[in-house]
């Protein structure tokens, strides 16, 4: 059903117009005597078809014509302007200020009908357009979503096969991901760094995969040579994920090179200092120490929670990033939450 508006001061005019509109079929006249009443029902209304009178009180047709072109959603719908047969000029501004055809007056029925019908069918195939541009739209969003789903659960399998050859377990990833979102909440960033940190946050130890067994498994300390080895798997882990396509996964390949680095400068593998270090990589140091010290591992008993957080606060400005640690505390209550919710018993999906 086609909505047409049809405004004009003379209740003559209105009621001839209706009924031509009528006998179109599958139409619905909507009638205003004054424009500036019209106006407003289209601020909240779309119509399909307007016809418009020039000459009326308050503001003629073509001033009428430019005040609904600058509502918004309005630049195409179909203007029919109706004028006296020898406003010759009046018609050429109209045409130029935005209306799509003219009738003059006295309107003949069968013209009328004519370019109503051809007006409404150009209105149908803009309406068909658009109608179909937002399925391919949506389309579109349904297959990327798909995708990013797939590139989520293939990030979350290699961050596991990573865990899997570590004595750390599998809801480490989990625990540590959500503690750095906690803290990019807490330095006020926005909801999609939040997010891109939670799937990044995972790949931190991605690079171990290419660590010998011998090394990555010993029960005991590590020699200084093991030890080298060992740190390895921070530029492993960089070049398995860097140059890729994906956001999520060049995200990774910096949480990976830069989550052993020191806020002092003491750490690995290029001694990075202070801001130099990647915000994602101080992010994540302050939630990898916290949950590897508050965990219990084959070769260590967990530290209680107080004495974990401690470290944190003692090693602001030298180990971690003092706003990082800042911020991890200022979440407190969530870190408990996600603790709980995220045992080594069970490992939930990200």
């Amino acid at each position: 059903m086609n909505t047409v508006l049809i405004v004009d001061d003379s209740d003559i005019n209105l009621t001839l117009i209706k009924a031509l509109v009528l006998k179109l079929g599958e139409c619905t006249p909507v009638l205003f005597d004054n424009p500036l009443k019209a106006l407003e029902w289209c601020r909240e209304n779309v119509p399909d078809l307007v016809i418009v009178d020039y000459m009326m009180p308050d503001i003629d047709g073509l001033r009428f014509i430019s005040a609904f072109r600058a509502l918004h959603g309005r630049d195409e719908i179909p203007m029919l302007m109706i004028t006296a047969n020898d406003q010759k000029d009046v018609r050429y501004e109209a045409l130029l200020g935005g209306a799509n055809d003219f009738l003059t007056k006295p309107i003949d029925r069968v013209e009328f009908s004519a370019r109503v019908r051809n007006m409404l069918s150009l209105r149908q195939g803009q309406k068909f357009l658009a109608d179909r541009a937002e399925h391919l739209a949506e389309l579109v969003e349904e297959r990327t979503r798909e995708i990013r789903n797939r590139e989520k659960e293939l990030i979350f399998r290699m961050s596991r096969a990573a865990e899997f050859r570590d004595p750390e377990t599998g809801a480490h990833i989990q625990r540590m991901a959500h503690y750095s979102q906690v803290i990019v909440q807490g330095l006020g960033l926005d909801a999609a760094t939040q997010q891109l940190i939670l799937e990044a946050a995972p790949m931190h130890d991605v690079g171990k995969i290419g660590i010998p067994d011998y090394i990555l498994l010993k029960p005991g300390k590590l020699t200084p040579e093991e030890f080298e080895v060992m740190k390895g798997h921070a530029r492993l882990g960089f070049e398995l994920l860097k140059d890729s396509g994906s956001d999520i996964l060049r995200a990774g390949a910096e949480v990976a090179i830069s989550h052993h680095e020191k806020f002092d400068g003491s750490g690995y593998p290029h001694g990075l200092k202070g801001s130099k270090i990647p915000l994602f990589g101080r992010i994540v140091a302050v939630a990898d120490v916290f949950d590897a010290l508050s965990s219990e591992r084959p070769y260590k008993k967990a530290w209680p929670l107080e004495k974990a957080r401690k470290f944190l606060e003692d090693g602001r400005g030298q180990h971690f990033d003092p706003l990082c640690v800042e911020a991890f505390l200022a979440g407190w209550e969530r870190i408990l939450e996600i603790r709980q919710r995220f045992s080594d018993e069970e490992v939930p999906m990200l």
